[in-house]
């Protein structure tokens, strides 16, 4: 394989110097201050989701769905993006939601934001984590 141009981390860098970055504290006010119209979404791998769970309320849309369930004309739209006025991504580091809240952004979306290090980060500053039901 031939030598990349770019990284992955030249990828995210460049989506976030586009994109809104929320911290986990600006994250939680967001969600305090919500009036019902903010959807936050778990991008990450649903194994990944399972093993670690989630933050309480959040969405679970695997990565590589996330275009097809936002946009309305996709037979794969999914009704809970009807009422969003807001979107807030996140998923383990914050890369893969940087990507994809670049790629929201690109096809149009508006109120769409990234919290920036992830679950990982969330974690770290101590924000509650809704545990899964054993299967």
């Amino acid at each position: 394989m031939n030598k990349l141009n770019q990284g992955f981390r030249d990828l995210v860098a460049a989506a976030e110097a586009e994109i809104e970055t929320l911290s986990p504290a600006q994250v939680r006010a967001a969600m305090d201050a919500s009036t019902g119209n903010l959807l936050l979404i778990d991008l990450r791998d649903v194994r990944e989701v399972k093993r670690e769970g989630h933050i309480k309320g959040s969405l679970h849309v695997p990565r590589g769905m996330l275009e097809f369930w936002v946009d309305p004309d996709s037979p794969y739209y999914r009704r809970e993006f009807d009422t969003a006025d807001s979107l807030i991504l996140y998923c383990n580091k914050g890369w893969r939601s940087a990507l994809a809240a670049q790629t929201l952004k690109r096809m149009g979306a508006q109120g769409v934001a990234h919290m920036s290090g992830g679950m990982e980060n969330w974690k770290a500053e101590g924000g509650a984590i809704e545990t899964l039901p054993s299967a």
